[in-house]
């Protein structure tokens, strides 16, 4: 800056020389408030002189009608929010109370998404007895600023000071009036914007905010209530191997940094558990693992097999994309030694999916040709005394192509075991991993709601339709409405509760007494299914290497509820011709090898020649029978899909000799083409999970769509059908978090866009209760007890209206003053198979809008787990076909 004005280097220049200023005054129990974003820098470096909490005081200016750059004045957080007035500036810009209502809600809107976004759950410093301190990069009208004061004052400061860098001396003259001390660094007389006075003053992106508000948390001085204790870490196993592994999430994970360790280290590596503890401090998960079983690390050779290490990584991280609360989190590699080789061959391998990687006096130069493949941005931090290795690691970073840097520890060596170097390299690693593990920021249509108003609830119970218990012949009457849908998708918030089965059953019963529909089709393996499907359509048995649905998690179909449902299809059908039978379907391709096996079995029997030449194709897969998702990291590791071209010529064939095939038999024609789907499609899903949640979850839903389709075609015109599957499968994804932020689709959207108002979506809900859930996959199933849903959550506002159960009409033309109510986002619970009560937030809810996801919602205030049904069929029992009770 030329001139005589006053040039502060950046914020953080003006925060020290305020920082000063205010260190000479002896303040009484000083707290420092940072107006959000500029002022944050400059609060931080004061918080951190005075050893003083930091928070933010979140503020909105509001501007004039028609002249928004115009403070005609501010709104600040707080229980009830305060809305300061420019009295002048109303009477001459003639603004009227319509208008401040709509612009105090609108700024409402985002003092509440800022507040989630910078602050989460963390708990804020209470003003009462303290000296308090507002802080802002500098003032123009001062509005904001303004509106802070007066807000702190009402909270119980007995002291306001407003601490600025700079301003216009006429505005320091009516900011007097409001705080009891100004500290101004330079009272501008002339004044040409705040920018004018900085030589660095770009615009501060949230995620620098956040950045800088965990420093200031981190370093001991954000906190006037104690901070939580750091959270024990959880074990894990990662398959297929079972290896060990330490997992930390902290509550607001802003991304997971997974750790490989290398000469023969374990996930107990002092040092490394120094640098993930302070990355835990910092708002990132840290899994420190085993790369090695007891066995392997006898063998000294393994610790320098970087393919394996690198391959143990990648294991690591599919398991991290298969986990709800960690799969879309940015994901970080940390590798030591010959760790940071292993750590560069999967990033390699896993391209995308990586978004940052440190190498901690590593062997980098071990991935070789590999490095030129790696896209994530990569720090190579190396003691300055350690020359061969910082040699080496001055050759792979001329073979990297992506952006990268070395940072030299001066005068440490290989352990960096020389005082303050551990801490450096943590340092380093730290600012890495917070600059590159940067979520994508929300967007405003899917910003958190406003705090609900009393209509709303009021709006709902108007609206809600009370239902009769489940056992009531009535119950599904009120379903009727649906009848004339070609698809009823029926979803459920969770895998394991009891009413929803129930509540399905009972209305998937009336649409084929009253109304004609004669597929089920459920979120289920095919082959699994296709047991039922003979079974209540009486059809001969087949034999099957296993009884159906006895894989995890067996309880989510193998339960009390679909059994007596199963029972009433079978009722059902005895009294009909075959041709009017209702059949039961599944929808998944999580099947692969009992598919392969049905495909055999089905060629066996009808051309012995295609089944020898389908069992030489498929014998591609047969090494991952036991473990598919090995597959996809096999054909991930050779760089090409292993068996997509025999699989899927196996599929053109069948279809080819369609004509011929059918004539035998045309549902078993039509059975063993949609297995050899399934296997062609399972193919492509194992491999897509190495490259993240969206691509397998999309994969996925439209496998389920395309089997959806194809049932019905081969129904004929005229059939409808019935869908059974969770809440984030059939609500209308484009209305979600999963569909908005993460490009996700689903069988509900699919359905939409295709038949219209021909497809009726309905979702599910409760409160409290219990359910059936495991705490990690494979692992045993427990009832657990479901904690009552979040105050800002589309559950409590159902809960709040005090009725057992209802169902509510959402489809426009019905109630639109609830549907305009309700068109804020708010949060929805969702539970699959694995449900963790201890970070529900993060795992379990997410961002909808209900009135355009759902057609309705059906709300069951409490409900309870599912009673599984044994796993062992009794041998010779046909009577008790197919769940062998």
């Amino acid at each position: 800056m030329a001139g005589s004005y006053f040039t502060f280097r950046d914020r953080f220049d003006a925060g020290q020389q305020l920082a000063a200023r205010l260190s000479a005054m002896s303040l009484d129990r000083p707290v420092v408030y940072a107006l959000p974003r500029g002022g944050v820098p400059v609060a931080l470096e004061i918080a951190r002189a005075l050893e003083a909490p930091l928070d933010l005081i979140l503020v909105r200016k509001i501007g004039a009608p028609g002249a928004p750059e115009l403070a005609l004045g501010a709104l600040v957080e707080g229980e009830p929010p305060e809305i300061v007035i420019n009295q002048e500036v109303k009477r001459t810009s003639r603004a009227d109370d319509v208008f401040l209502d709509q612009a105090r809600e609108r700024e409402l809107q985002e003092l509440e998404r800022r507040r989630s976004r910078y602050l989460g759950d963390r708990p804020r410093v209470d003003p009462r007895g303290h000296t308090a301190i507002i802080v802002d990069d500098g003032l123009a009208t001062g509005a904001t600023a303004k509106a802070a004061l007066i807000a702190i004052k009402r909270r119980g400061a007995t002291r306001t000071i407003l601490a600025i860098p700079v301003a216009p001396k006429s505005t320091l003259d009516e900011m007097a009036n409001y705080a009891d001390l100004v500290v101004c660094l330079h009272p501008a007389v002339q004044f040409a914007g705040v920018g004018a006075f900085y030589g660095d003053f770009h615009q501060l992106s949230d995620e620098e905010t956040i950045g800088l508000l965990r420093q200031g948390w981190v370093d001991g001085q954000g906190t006037a209530q104690p901070a939580p204790a750091p959270a024990d870490p959880r074990q894990i196993k990662v398959p297929p191997l079972g290896l060990a592994g330490d997992l930390r999430v902290p509550a607001d994970p802003r991304g997971i940094v997974l750790f490989a360790h290398g000469s023969g280290s374990s996930r107990l590596s002092p040092r490394n558990i120094a640098v993930a503890e302070t990355l835990h401090s910092q708002g990132f998960a840290t899994l420190l693992l085993d790369l090695l079983t007891q066995e392997e690390a006898k063998d000294r050779r393994n610790v320098f097999d970087i393919p394996l290490l690198a391959e143990r990584l990648v294991e690591a991280a599919l398991w991290i994309s298969a986990e709800p609360d960690l799969a879309d989190l940015p994901l970080g590699l940390f590798g030591a030694s010959t760790g940071a080789g292993a750590a560069m061959l999967a990033a390699a391998e896993l391209r995308g999916r990586v978004a940052a990687v440190v190498s901690r006096g590593g062997r980098p130069d071990l991935a070789a040709a590999r490095l030129a493949e790696v896209a994530a941005p990569s720090l190579l931090i190396v003691g300055g005394n350690d020359h061969q290795v910082l040699d080496l690691n001055r050759k792979a970073l001329a073979m990297l192509r992506c952006e990268k840097l070395l940072k030299i520890v001066p005068n440490a060596n290989h352990l960096f075991e020389e005082p303050g170097a551990l801490e450096a390299v943590t340092e380093l690693a730290s600012a890495w991993f917070q600059h590159y593990l940067a979520p994508a920021a929300q967007p405003h249509a899917l910003a958190p709601p406003l705090k609900q108003v009393p209509s709303s609830a009021a709006l709902l119970k108007a609206a809600a339709e009370p239902l009769p218990a489940l056992d009531d012949p009535e119950f599904a009457a009120a379903f009727d409405r649906f009848g004339q849908s070609r698809i009823v998708l029926l979803g459920e918030a969770s895998h394991g509760t009891s009413e929803f089965y129930r509540a399905r059953a009972a209305i998937t019963r009336r649409l084929i007494e009253r109304h004609g529909f004669t597929i089920v089709a459920v979120e289920a393996d095919w082959p699994d299914a296709a047991a039922i499907d003979r079974y209540v359509r009486r059809h001969p048995r087949q034999p099957m290497n296993s009884s159906p649905f006895t894989r995890f998690p067996s309880w989510m179909w193998r339960n009390k509820d679909v059994d007596d449902f199963v029972g009433f299809l079978r009722n059902h059908n005895a009294a009909r011709p075959p041709a009017d039978r209702v059949g039961f379907y599944g929808l998944d391709l999580y099947s692969m090898t009992a598919s392969i096996s049905a495909v055999l079995a089905y060629l066996d029997r009808i051309d012995p020649d295609a089944a020898k030449i389908a069992r030489a194709r498929y014998a591609c897969l047969s090494p991952w029978s036991l473990e598919p998702a090995a597959y996809g990291r096999a054909a991930l590791t050779e760089g090409y899909a292993l068996c997509e071209v025999p699989v899927t010529r196996i599929l053109v064939e069948l279809l080819q000799k369609e004509l011929r095939y059918a004539r035998h038999d045309g549902e078993r024609f039509f059975d063993a083409a949609q297995n050899a789907r399934v296997v062609a499609d399972a193919e492509r899903y194992y491999r897509a999970m190495y490259y993240g949640a969206r691509e397998s979850w999309n994969l996925r839903d439209r496998h389920m769509f395309e089997t959806l389709k194809n049932i019905l075609a081969q129904a004929g015109p005229d059939a409808k059908a019935v869908v059974w599957a969770h809440n984030s499968h059939i609500g209308d994804a484009r209305f979600t978090e999963m569909g908005r932020e993460r490009g996700e689709l689903n069988i509900g959207q699919l359905c939409r866009e295709t038949y219209g108002s021909d497809a009726s979506l309905i979702g599910f809900g409760t409160h409290a209760g219990t359910v059936a859930a495991a705490s990690e996959w494979d692992a045993p199933m427990e009832v657990k007890t479901v904690r009552p849903s979040r105050p800002d959550s589309y559950e409590a506002l159902c809960h709040e209206t005090g009725q057992e159960r209802f169902l509510v009409d959402l489809r426009p033309g019905q109630h639109d003053e609830l549907r305009r109510e309700l068109a804020d986002p708010r949060l929805e619970r969702y539970i699959g198979v694995i449900y963790r009560p201890d970070t529900e937030r993060w795992s379990h809810y997410s961002y909808a809008i209900l009135p355009q996801q759902y057609d309705a919602f059906a709300w069951f205030d409490t409900t309870h787990a599912v009673i599984p049904l044994p796993g062992q069929v009794s041998a010779g029992e046909d009577e008790t076909y197919p769940f062998g009770l």
